[in-house]
């Protein structure tokens, strides 16, 4: 695979080293050309108490957990944390002494060319990131936190195959990208993503400030009916909840998030509900 090098910063020692710890773990063939790394996130939520796309215009950068203290997984990005242990692991020790920004930021492969992102779990929005960020990017499966032992590099790439020989979830069955180095949103962002949901929103407002362009997925939206098939999948509490915040028998991005914004539920039992979508919905015709 011949990857695009124009753009990215000079890495840090610490970020050489741990790219370099990675490779040498990695195993396989380079990857298949056109493939991207999708960093999703929800975009009408805080990012240290600042609506996370205004962070985004106004630092110019996609910073990672280490720094903004917040994210859509388990809040362990501190020393001593489960996060912090990950990545000591994985990168042999080579952030342990680094200082919070210069951590990597966390994505997927997008090895299925899906329209909403490589890792919906994580959000409806994501940045697409330009082809230049492989160079620079480690790649694990499954999850971090559960303590893999297979990685991969953009140029030794075993775990697309491993990925698609898993029986694993429709949301569990992403590849994890770590970047290393700074994501600055005019240089390494091909495109900010949203769900049709936002149309005419303050998200598309704030999302025309970034300094990379806006694009539409087909979008999610899921019935109360077909929520009802599946108690069993998170439980039946979260159904329950579903139900009770639909507008008109529908759930989508924009009506979760404003349930978020309301303060009237617990935001974990509503990231449960958000699974659903993203597991069960479809696009919006």
């Amino acid at each position: 695979m011949s990857i695009d090098t124009a753009g990215p910063a000079t890495p840090s020692p610490a970020q050489e080293r741990a790219l370099r710890h990675v490779t040498a773990l990695a195993t396989g063939g380079p990857l298949a050309a056109g493939l991207r790394i999708t960093l999703n996130f929800h975009p009408d939520r805080a990012d240290g108490g600042r609506d996370v796309l205004e962070a985004l215009a106004q630092d110019g950068v996609y910073r990672s957990q280490f720094v903004t203290g917040t994210g859509n997984g388990g809040l362990t990005a501190h020393p001593g944390g489960d996060r912090w242990r990950w990545e000591s692991r994985i990168f042999g020790g080579a952030y342990d002494e680094a200082p919070a920004e210069e951590r990597p930021v966390y994505g997927a492969l997008d090895y299925r060319r899906k329209p909403v992102g490589a890792a919906p779990r994580f959000g409806s929005a994501h940045l697409r990131l330009a082809p230049h960020a492989l160079a620079r990017a480690t790649f694990c499966y499954p999850d971090s936190y559960l303590d893999p032992s297979d990685f991969g590099t953009a140029d030794r790439m075993a775990l697309i195959a491993l990925a698609e020989a898993d029986d694993a979830d429709e949301l569990d069955d992403y590849i994890e990208a770590q970047v290393h180095g700074p994501v600055r949103l005019d240089r390494d962002v091909e495109a900010v993503v949203l769900d049709p949901s936002y149309r005419g929103t303050a998200v598309e407002e704030r999302a025309r400030r970034l300094p990379c362009p806006l694009a539409w997925h087909p979008g999610l939206r899921l019935s109360t009916e077909e929520l009802s098939r599946h108690p069993d999948y998170r439980g039946a509490e979260f159904v329950a909840l579903g139900l009770a915040i639909a507008e008109d028998g529908l759930l989508d991005p924009r009506v979760i998030g404003d349930a978020v914004r309301t303060g009237r539920h617990d935001p974990q039992a509503l990231k449960r509900v958000w699974h659903y979508l993203a597991r069960f919905g479809s696009p919006v015709e």
